[in-house]
């Protein structure tokens, strides 16, 4: 089959094998470039959240950096007759066709993230397939919805709280600034994002290794976070989006608490705003990325996704110096700092006001966004001719828990 984006608003519904594989060999090429000397690392790696964005590059930085054994969780689509698989499913696929060439253990599945079953389904894959205990958890689960016990349906909601959110936006798919109006989230919808996006989840998961055996003694996890600046905060980190947050640096306490006695280290790492699937749909935030990644790459700032990976682990997780990582007053480890410097985020503000659908590409790196967004579904790459016949399917061994 021949494929093309097919794009509506935040979403695209196709994805191009062989551009999907070159994206995470361009990864894995930069791991190796820097592969890890001194500062230890870590052995055998759970990822929680592993088939895109920051998830992806933590279990490349993992393996690929520093020799690791991995197991990534994610729910993603397999392709059919008729239709791609979704671009996490050809990312894990090409992980592992690099991870065996490697001789790398590289152990997936495919299941709900939030069932008890998938949990279950983890510790006999790392009593089986890894064959030891895991020494490092992260959790990178963006979730647009979790199906609850009860067998209700929890849904995220990208909404203010307590006020209405007016601001400027893109509206992608005619390329203008526009005003965005979003309304005060409900009760039930400040719950609901709370359940799929707080903490329980990854409390849940680090109970049931703990309880099984698999969690090894001063084990290390972390979860991914973001803050973002003011010109966000009031629909992200005062939003439900942040009480959600919130939820998580509260779980990370108590998980140090309750896991004392065998050395957890749990910390939340605040990353850098970054092009992804999840971002795309927060408002607001494509004309940010627009306007910031102009300003972070004139400063030779800008990391991606990778790139922060590689700094978490090289100056949090396994510092080579031995001394503890640097934490902020809330004890979270900031990669976000080159993003918030003061200076950055004065240009920001002062070309905020100016952006109109006449100006936006003359003042902002918009057509960037745009290539970076096409190119997390395999496309708009040089090395690609998108004329060519392709075949869909991409299977390679993904344990389910059905």
């Amino acid at each position: 089959m021949i494929i093309q984006p097919k794009i509506w608003g935040f979403i695209c519904t196709t994805a191009h094998p062989l551009g999907c594989e070159r994206n995470v060999r361009d990864q894995i090429e930069r791991a190796r470039q820097r592969v890890a000397t001194g500062g230890g690392g870590p052995r055998n790696v759970l990822v929680i959240g592993a088939s895109t964005g920051y998830g992806l590059a933590a279990r490349i930085t993992a393996a690929f950096g520093y020799g690791a054994a991995t197991l990534g969780v994610f729910l993603e689509k397999p392709a059919s007759a008729t239709r791609t698989a979704s671009a996490g499913w050809y990312n894990s696929a090409a992980v592992h066709q690099y991870a065996a060439h490697a001789g790398l253990a590289c152990v997936s599945i495919n299941a709900d993230a939030f069932a008890a079953a998938t949990r279950a389904c983890a510790i006999d894959a790392i009593q089986r397939q890894l064959g030891s205990q895991v020494d490092l958890v992260i959790y990178s689960l963006a979730a647009p919805l979790r199906r609850l016990p009860d067998g209700s349906t929890a849904r995220t909601a990208l909404k203010p709280i307590d006020a209405t959110f007016i601001a400027k936006t893109i509206d992608t798919d005619r390329d203008a600034v526009t005003e965005l109006t979003v309304p005060p989230a409900s009760d039930t919808e400040i719950r609901d994002t709370l359940a799929v996006m707080g903490g329980e989840n990854w409390a849940s998961w680090l109970s049931t290794l703990a309880d099984s055996g698999v969690l090894a003694e001063n084990a290390t996890t972390v979860a991914y976070s973001y803050i973002g600046p003011e010109i966000t905060w009031p629909i992200y980190w005062h939003g439900t989006i942040g009480r959600a947050k919130q939820h998580l640096e509260a779980t990370a306490r108590e998980l140090r608490a309750q896991h004392a006695a065998r050395g957890l280290r749990a910390h939340v790492a605040i990353m850098k705003s970054a092009v992804t699937q999840a971002s795309a749909a927060i408002p607001a935030m494509p004309l940010y990325l627009s306007v910031m990644q102009r300003i972070l790459r004139t400063r030779k700032l800008d990391e991606d996704c990778l790139a922060q990976q590689q700094r978490l682990f090289r100056d949090f997780l396994y510092r080579a110096d031995g001394q503890a990582p640097p934490a902020d007053a809330h004890d979270r480890w900031r990669l976000d700092d080159r993003e918030l410097r003061a200076d950055v985020q004065q240009a920001c503000l002062e070309l905020w006001p100016q952006l109109t659908t006449q100006n936006l590409r003359e003042l902002t790196d918009y057509a960037h966004y745009q290539r970076e967004f096409l190119q997390l579904f395999g496309f708009a790459r040089s090395d690609v001719d998108y004329q060519e016949d392709v075949e869909l399917r991409r299977d390679f061994a993904c344990l389910r828990c059905d």
